[in-house]
C-alpha cells in the first residue's frame, strides 16, 4: 500500500513593516518604501515654508535630488490631534515625507486585509489594507496615498517662485513640530 505523497503547502509570504506612532494611534508601513528615518532636528534649517490653505498638513518641503519632497505630518493627515513628531521617513519612490512621533518597533506581516466597507472616502486612498499584530488591527499605509497628483500640482505651483535650495540661507526654515 502506497501513501499519498504529503501536499506541499505554499510557504506564507511575508513582508518587513515599521509600526509607528502619530498622536497615540500606531500604524504600519512597509519598510521597503522607506528610504531613510532622521531626526526631525537633522532637517532643520533645510526646510522651506509652505503655505497651503487646502493642505494644512503640509507645512514645509524639502530639496531632495533636484525636486521637492512635501513634508506631510502624519497626525494632521489622519485627523487626528497634533503632537509634537521626533523623526521623519524620507519615502521611496514618492515626493513626501511623514513626520511621525516615533516608531515602535520593527517587525513582518504575513496577511494584508481589505479595508472593510467603513472606509469610504478619501482614506481609501490613504491605507492598503489592515493587519492584525499581537490581537491589534493596525493599518498599513500606502505610501503613495498621502498627496494626489493635483495637489502635488498646487505645492509645486506654490513652491516654484520660491526655489528650494539647500545652499541658500535665506529660505531656510525651521522645521516647527
Amino acid at each position: 500500500m502506497r501513501l499519498a505523497a504529503p501536499q506541499k503547502t505554499a510557504p506564507v509570504r511575508t513582508e518587513q513593516i515599521i509600526l509607528f506612532r502619530a498622536s497615540n494611534q500606531i500604524f504600519a508601513i512597509s519598510s521597503a518604501s522607506v528610504q531613510e528615518v532622521r531626526s526631525v532636528d537633522s532637517l532643520a534649517g533645510v526646510a522651506v515654508e509652505v503655505n497651503e490653505p487646502s493642505l494644512p498638513q503640509v507645512r514645509h518641503a524639502i530639496q531632495r535630488v533636484n525636486r521637492n519632497l512635501y513634508v506631510i505630518n502624519a497626525p494632521l493627515h489622519f485627523g487626528l490631534r497634533p503632537t509634537p513628531s521626533g523623526l521623519i521617513f524620507l519615502l521611496r519612490n514618492a515626493r513626501v515625507a511623514l513626520l511621525v512621533d516615533g516608531i515602535e518597533k520593527m517587525t513582518s506581516m504575513s496577511r494584508l486585509q481589505a479595508l472593510p466597507g467603513a472606509f469610504c472616502h478619501e482614506e481609501r486612498r490613504w491605507y492598503r489594507g489592515l493587519t492584525v499584530l499581537d490581537q491589534n488591527v493596525i493599518p498599513v499605509v500606502n505610501p503613495n496615498g498621502f498627496l494626489t497628483a493635483q495637489e502635488l500640482a498646487l505645492l509645486d505651483a506654490v513652491t516654484a517662485p520660491r526655489v528650494v535650495d539647500e545652499s541658500s540661507s535665506a529660505a531656510r526654515s525651521e522645521l516647527s513640530v
